[in-house]
């Protein structure tokens, strides 16, 4: 708790004085030091933020000058002792006022040594106390990181350091783990209140009375998620060294996930990473590591996404690295035992990328192959990590490792869309099962596809929310009958003069023309990702 002047003019030492408050201005500022000093001008003495104590010789003579001197050093104001016989100058008051200084005379002697111990004492436990909060929570984030403690277990820790309800959500402001308070209450209607607090114009209209703090996760293309204060803090600086850390910890743990079981796999995900990221781009080097690394040489390279549906989220990280490392032997088992060669690397929770030297059988189709390697790798996945219909996203095949492992993006972006249909016979997906749809289901997560929707309909969003209207349906509905008015308003039963308001109202908000077809294929992605992120939460 910071001191302010009041707080030592509150002082029972100073009340013992008989105060006369000359001026209160500046009361509540925070008091950085005392200084005790009888000379007249102290402006070489002082550094701003000093409260000065003076038994006043220098403040009677002359309290124009003496004022002036410690309002251009910044000081905070003065308490000067008078004895009762002395004449209190009339102009002391109006020209403390006039600087924004405070004055205090006291008209009886009390012992300055007492106020200095005093208020100097607190000053020092109060630092103390910061430095030892900044420790606390240096040494927590510490530990936290070096565990590889969950978004759970850091959002917790952030509560307890703050003794405040928190908050982490992801980009589509959706509370994927909180902690201070009751979940029931805490997250009450989140989505909506997340979203006026971080838009501009609803700040002002929210019934929250002060604004939320909030920190970003991640930082540019990488931002995605927030840790959110959702309630007013004592102490700001505390709050934000606080959520700095816990956004730091937040990152260094999903870095940490990416983490690779044992040397020889590490080495695979290595060179991997190295071509996507394009730290390589010799296919000579590319090609020479691999084989290196027990692919062998084929005519044609097939990029792979085994990717099993459903697979479940936890905050034990521990338990987690266990069954990622069972999926991953799985498919090393099949893969070698189906007399295939591959370079593995594992993508995320429940996905393993494959670049594959495909063997066949006499006779036997590329198709066939891949789709006796599908059977063989659902059939085991479900026999030895229990998690059924694991599907095979396939991207297009390369003559070289280099051109095969860039499209294993493709392959990935086809698995995960594979993966949210309905369980078939069917386990093995190309390119060309998926549309614009499944595309925008796939990357639904993705923080820039996120910043797109919100900056195109985050004022209709708004505009909904705030009205209980449905522009956002009649948008949908536009696009859907490709601008066809008259099969739109039969649609929403509702008369063409209505439509046509609704639609005009839709243009103002957005500040779009609809007759425009490269705004109407803007907003009409914008409402695929809207939908699309509706229909499954994603967490970080």
């Amino acid at each position: 708790m910071t001191l302010t002047v009041g707080d030592v003019i509150d002082l029972p030492v100073i009340r013992a004085g008989l105060p006369d408050v000359l001026s209160t201005a500046g009361v509540d500022r925070t008091v950085r030091w005392v200084h005790v000093s009888d000379v007249g001008d102290l402006g070489h003495l002082l550094e701003g933020g000093e409260l000065v104590l003076t038994t006043g010789d220098a403040l009677r003579r002359d309290p124009r000058r003496y004022l002036e001197n410690l309002a251009r050093a910044g000081a905070l104001g003065v308490i000067a002792e008078f004895d009762d016989s002395s004449a209190i100058p009339s102009e002391i008051g109006p020209v403390a006022v006039e600087l924004g200084l405070t004055a205090v005379v006291l008209r009886r002697e009390i012992k300055f040594v007492e106020v200095t111990e005093q208020v100097h004492r607190s000053l020092v436990a109060e630092q103390y106390a910061a430095v030892e909060f900044a420790h606390r929570t240096h040494e927590t984030f510490t530990q936290l990181t070096i565990r590889r403690a969950s978004p759970a277990e850091i959002t917790n820790s952030v509560a307890a350091l703050l003794d405040s309800p928190v908050v982490l959500e992801n980009l589509q402001h959706h509370a994927v783990a909180s902690a201070g308070a009751p979940a029931a209450s805490l997250l009450h209607d989140w989505e909506r209140r997340s979203r006026l607090h971080a838009s501009d114009v609803a700040t002002t209209e929210v019934s929250d009375h002060a604004p939320w703090r909030i920190v970003d996760v991640g930082r540019g293309d990488d931002h995605w998620a927030r840790l959110i204060v959702p309630e007013p803090h004592a102490d700001e600086q505390r709050t934000a060294m606080v959520l700095e850390r816990a956004a730091q910890a937040l990152v260094m743990h999903r870095m940490a996930e990416r983490g690779r079981l044992d040397i020889e796999r590490q080495a695979q995900a290595g060179l991997v990473d190295d071509v996507l990221q394009e730290r390589i781009r010799d296919e000579g080097e590319v090609a020479a590591r691999a084989f290196a690394l027990g692919l062998r040489e084929a005519n044609e390279y097939v990029p792979i996404s085994v990717r099993v549906p459903g697979w479940p989220a936890s905050d034990d990280p521990i338990s987690t690295r266990r069954r990622t490392a069972q999926l991953l032997d799985v498919v090393v088992r099949v893969v070698g035992a189906q007399g295939h060669s591959a370079l593995f690397s594992v993508r995320g929770d429940g996905e393993i990328l494959v670049v594959l030297a495909l063997t066949t059988a006499r006779g036997r189709s590329r198709q066939h192959a891949l789709d006796t390697l599908a059977a063989a790798t659902r059939r085991d996945i479900e026999r030895t990590v229990g998690h059924a219909g694991a599907v095979l996203g396939l991207g297009a095949p390369g003559r070289q490792v280099m051109s095969t492992i860039h499209t294993l993006l493709q392959a990935s972006q086809v698995a995960e869309v594979a993966a949210g249909m309905p369980t078939s016979e069917r386990a093995v997906f190309g390119v060309q099962d998926i549309g614009i749809r499944g595309l925008i289901s796939l990357l639904r997560d993705d923080p820039r596809l996120q910043r797109f929707a919100e900056s195109e309909l985050r004022d209709l969003v708004l505009d909904d929310i705030n009205t209980g209207g449905d522009l956002l349906d009649v948008l949908r509905g536009y696009v859907q009958h490709v601008g066809n008015k008259s099969a739109l308003a039969s649609r929403l039963h509702m008369s063409r003069p209505s439509l046509y308001a609704k639609l005009a109202r839709i243009e103002r908000i957005l500040g779009v023309d609809l007759s425009d077809g490269e705004s109407v294929t803007s907003l009409h992605v914008a409402l695929l990702i809207l939908d699309g992120r509706s229909q499954g939460a994603a967490t970080p």
